[in-house]
């Protein structure tokens, strides 16, 4: 994976297999103090104690179709290579948190990516499912949260094309607001 905005679509379809309903997304971006953060906490089924010891071998999986897991040890790796580290709280039946920090200046830092088509594609594929996106740089937020805009388009289902089309445009205009760039 190239960009982070990858690494969060793996590690949040890790969460909507684990049967989350409610998954929120937190990226927090500091230039000044050379920090990025990436939070991703879900309400899923969570881990026990040996599957989160497992959780970052590569060569571990609970997926019975692919024999390898290897979202959460190339998030570490890429963590790593930023001078940063990867965290990872979870306990069976209070779901996952996942955090992610990195230097932001690093060269070694991945670019962030195309955040709105990550979160886009994360609501397409999975409507049923609540997201939450908090997006801060340098003070300034963005946020976005499936059940309010539920609330407002009613029976138009939340993965329609035109309210897709929305969603897309909101989260483009909202970043480009907040200063934040596909860094």
């Amino acid at each position: 994976m190239l960009e982070l905005s990858m690494h969060i679509l793996d590690i949040v379809e890790n969460s909507t297999r684990a049967g989350a309903g409610l998954v929120k997304i937190k990226i927090t971006e500091d230039p000044d103090r050379d920090s990025l953060s990436i939070e991703i906490d879900d309400d899923g089924a969570g881990m026990d104690d040996g599957t989160l010891r497992g959780a970052l071998d590569p060569f571990f999986t609970t997926k019975q179709v692919r024999r390898v897991g290897l979202g959460l040890p190339m998030l570490q790796q890429a963590a790593r290579q930023a001078d940063g580290h990867l965290e990872i709280v979870s306990k069976p039946g209070d779901g996952t948190r996942v955090k992610a920090q990195f230097r932001y200046g690093h060269i070694d830092r991945q670019p962030l990516g195309d955040i709105a088509g990550t979160m886009v594609s994360l609501i397409t594929s999975n409507p049923d499912v609540d997201f939450v996106y908090r997006h801060e740089n340098r003070g300034r937020v963005y946020a976005l949260d499936t059940r309010d805009i539920k609330k407002e388009i009613g029976d138009v289902p939340v993965d329609h094309p035109e309210i897709i089309k929305l969603i897309r445009e909101d989260i483009e205009k909202g970043l480009k607001e907040i200063g934040t760039k596909k860094s």
